[in-house]
């Protein structure tokens, strides 16, 4: 009796170990990608640049919309594609990082770093946890994670802008249609991820959230309009 019992006590110790090693690379992947997204990317652009705080103009978001409005196309551009990278390398990057010996499914790692990233942006620990509307560094994820969906609903998100002169309306119509093609895509290739399909129109849905006094102001014809001259 004695022997199975120090047998078993043995046995899950081993274990334990094992997979307090993994849990532990986990939680590193959740920091890191948390921290990577929380770079108030607009925040330090605004003080750095122009000596200000970007949540006290215009409309007080830090995202590169109001930045592009505030700070003009060229940092505005810049602080977009900073925040694409984010999500980028969280996905492409920081969860490769773990060792793969199928103790850890790939599906899950992607998922962590995304989730992460995104949340990291939307509420920043470097700013109260106010940060953006998360549109940015959710496309870099969905890039790192479908590059064809992601480019083709980048492409639907600029004629819509350019045509409606409303961000918002891109970034709905994206949140919407990207889900979309993302599972047609894998269903025709037969390579569909259950748990990423998941993730994509969960991050849809939480971006469409996210724009919901955008809306509102649409509705009511207060939305103000994105200034395509402004890049004459």
């Amino acid at each position: 009796m004695d022997v199975c019992r120090a047998g078993l006590f043995f046995t899950f110790a081993f274990l334990a170990v094992i997979y307090y090693h993994y849990f532990m690379y986990l939680v590193s992947l959740i920091i890191a990608s948390y921290l990577t997204g929380s770079l108030p990317t607009s925040i330090i652009a605004g003080r750095l640049l122009r000596g200000i705080d970007i949540r006290e103009h215009g409309s007080r978001n830090p995202g590169a919309t109001n930045t592009f409005r505030v700070l003009g196309w060229k940092i505005g551009v810049s602080v977009g594609l900073i925040d694409i990278f984010k999500g980028f390398f969280a996905v492409w990057f920081l969860a490769r990082w773990i060792p793969d010996d199928g103790l850890i499914a790939p599906d899950v790692r992607l998922i962590l770093a995304g989730v992460s990233v995104i949340l990291g942006h939307v509420f920043t620990v470097f700013a109260r946890f106010k940060g953006g509307k998360g549109v940015g560094t959710a496309f870099g994820v969905f890039l790192g994670l479908a590059p064809v969906p992601s480019v083709a609903a980048f492409a639907l998100w600029i004629l819509l802008v350019w045509r409606t002169g409303y961000v918002s309306v891109g970034s709905v119509a994206a949140a919407v249609v990207l889900p979309a093609l993302f599972i047609v895509l894998g269903l025709y290739s037969e390579n569909l991820s259950v748990p990423i399909t998941v993730l994509v129109a969960a991050v849809g849905l939480f971006v469409i959230y996210r724009h919901r006094s955008n809306l509102s102001r649409l509705m009511r014809g207060e939305e103000n309009r994105f200034n395509t001259r402004r890049f004459s």
